[in-house]
């Protein structure tokens, strides 16, 4: 296996793009990435997208992206792993240039999800049909359970997760792609809408359009294109049951903890390492469940990181600086690949008003429905 390098990035504003189609978001993202690393050509392209089909009625939507860059024949393949499906393009497009088969290679994620599709059945669709949806559960509601699980055995509390939601606010706001560039504050949470008690309307990540793209060479390649390359170290991927009931514990998120343990163990580091972080906040009540399932609090209760400033910029280990699904916008195929957008931005120095100081490890976890798939990957400077 060889040494990978992220050497190019482009991603689009993420919100309701009416004016842009599936296609006009995915090009814009790529070209931004190609033109930034200053390469003419792609030897593969793996795109992270949930669900064109129903969002838009199209599928087979591969080979339509590699044609709208004018490089129709190039391998194009899209990954599906419900809200995952950006971090798991990501690690397809690794192992690619990992095993030597390819030299240049793009991840990509793109979801359109304002076109007027159901967005509450679509994402439904990543639960468990039978078990689950067939009786009414969504997923507010299945993060509710989440959460209620959560509160009963860590003493978790509406006020925490309120917390997630504005630390992740005053982060988006400082972020010039996201959603939502205003800060909140925790009254504003508590008295917003009941969704899916005791979530409310602010606990929720949005629903977002956009696009993201970096590029992948060999690390011994990565000077033609870049000074200042970011390193792949590790990558891990793992699923658990879909349903929540089949769960031995609904508040601990086994895919997590499997999948950040196996990126750790091949970056061979241990979280305490880790400076800056991207996490799936898709609901506040995941943030909480995720930093605690990666290790990512050392000690600190994970439930109150945020309304301590553990978490937050200027903290011992910074979460969700881009401002996290909840803020920057949560286009459930492009989060995993906006995600290591944002680290490559922290560990290249170039984050500007959200940037961590001298930041040289950096994480990303992004999961599909209610945690049933996860992805992780470990980033460092080059």
């Amino acid at each position: 296996m060889r040494d990978v390098a992220m050497v190019g990035a482009g991603m689009t504003h993420f919100g309701e793009l009416w004016k842009l189609s599936l296609r006009e978001l995915f090009a814009e993202a790529a070209l931004a990435a190609l033109e930034s690393a200053g390469a003419d050509h792609l030897d593969g392209l793996w795109v992270g997208n949930m669900s064109a089909g129903q969002f838009v009625g199209q599928e087979h939507i591969g080979p339509m992206l590699v044609e709208q860059l004018g490089m129709s024949g190039v391998p194009a393949t899209r990954v599906e792993s419900a809200c995952a499906s950006g971090g798991m393009a990501l690690r397809a497009a690794w192992l690619e240039v990992a095993s030597g088969q390819s030299e240049i290679v793009m991840a990509a994620g793109v979801e359109k999800m304002n076109d007027g599709a159901d967005v509450t059945a679509v994402l439904a669709t990543a639960a468990d049909q039978e078990a689950e949806v067939y009786h009414g559960i969504t997923f507010p509601g299945l993060y509710a359970m989440i959460a209620r699980a959560h509160m009963a055995a860590h003493g978790t509390t509406v006020e925490d997760m309120a917390w997630v939601a504005v630390k992740n606010h005053r982060h988006g706001a400082l972020n010039p792609h996201a959603q939502f560039r205003r800060e909140i504050t925790v009254e504003d949470v508590l008295g917003s809408s009941l969704v899916a008690e005791p979530l409310r309307l602010l606990n929720c990540s949005p629903v977002s359009d956009g696009a993201a793209a970096v590029l992948l060479v060999p690390l011994s390649r990565a000077h033609e294109f870049t000074d200042r390359p970011v390193r792949i170290l590790g990558s891990g991927a793992a699923t658990a049951a879909m349903a929540l009931a089949d769960r031995a514990d609904p508040a601990t998120l086994d895919a997590v903890v499997t999948s950040a343990t196996r990126a750790y163990r091949m970056a061979g580091i241990q979280p305490a390492q880790i400076d800056v972080a991207e996490v799936h906040d898709c609901f506040s009540i995941a943030e909480i469940c995720c930093t605690g399932a990666m290790g990512l609090t050392d000690g600190c209760n994970p439930a109150q990181a945020a309304r301590s400033g553990f978490t937050a910029l200027g903290g011992r280990r910074p979460v969700n600086t881009s401002g996290g699904l909840k803020a920057k916008g949560h286009p459930v195929g492009a989060t995993g690949v906006a995600q290591a957008i944002e680290i490559f931005a922290q560990l290249r120095g170039e984050a500007g008003d959200r940037q961590v100081p001298d930041a040289h490890i950096g994480a990303t976890q992004n999961m599909g429905g209610s945690g049933a798939s996860s992805v992780v990957h470990v980033f460092t400077r080059g």
